[in-house]
């Protein structure tokens, strides 16, 4: 019933942007929340960042934080991870995952995501030195 597709990924030298880009389907993301996370070869999936319902809650791990923005396109029903300053460090497999607050809340975009039920399959981010 929903459904998300990552894209905007690739191979970029340090310092580097890439703008990865999730399409919802069956999906509002403007109504609903939605999260960034990485997984690294050998190494748990973290939380990245989140945008919830109307995009006035946003979050960011302290890795990116100054780097990293995410922003929604509710025409598009896209929500975007703008990357800039990449470091080698953010090599990983990005996914985007969504779900509908429950309670009143979204779940926790911290760690490993465990509260959203819905997943794209990723994309990957490489930064060379």
């Amino acid at each position: 019933q929903v459904h998300l597709v990552e894209s905007g990924g690739g191979s970029v030298q340090a310092g580097g942007s890439l703008r990865l880009s999730c399409l919802a389907s069956g999906f509002t993301t403007s109504r609903n929340c939605v999260g960034w996370f990485r997984q690294a070869p050998g190494k748990e999936r973290e939380g990245v960042a989140a945008i919830y319902t109307d995009g006035d809650s946003t979050y960011y791990a302290d890795s990116v934080k100054g780097r990293f923005t995410i922003s929604q396109d509710n025409v598009k029903n896209t929500v975007y991870l703008q990357m800039i300053s990449l470091k080698p460090d953010d090599t990983a497999t990005y996914y985007c995952a969504a779900d509908h607050p429950k309670g009143g809340r979204c779940p926790s975009w911290s760690g490993l995501g465990e509260g959203y039920d819905n997943w794209g399959q990723g994309t990957q981010v490489t930064v060379s030195s």
